[in-house]
């Protein structure tokens, strides 16, 4: 399986920094947390979803 070890890990920390630049990685991290508390707020409401129509409570 694929493993990232620390060397591979700082090579993409500096493609990242030099393809960016350090002036936009607060926001590019900012998106990023958007993006997955946004992936993750759509997948728990899906659940939520599926058990309302499955069990209804009214």
């Amino acid at each position: 399986m694929f493993r990232l070890g620390p060397w591979e890990i700082v090579l993409i920390v500096a493609v990242v920094i030099i393809i960016f630049g350090p002036k936009r990685l607060p926001e590019l991290g900012k998106g990023i947390g958007q993006f997955f508390k946004n992936f993750k707020s759509s997948i728990s409401g899906e659940d939520k979803d599926k058990n309302d129509k499955q069990n209804p409570s009214a």
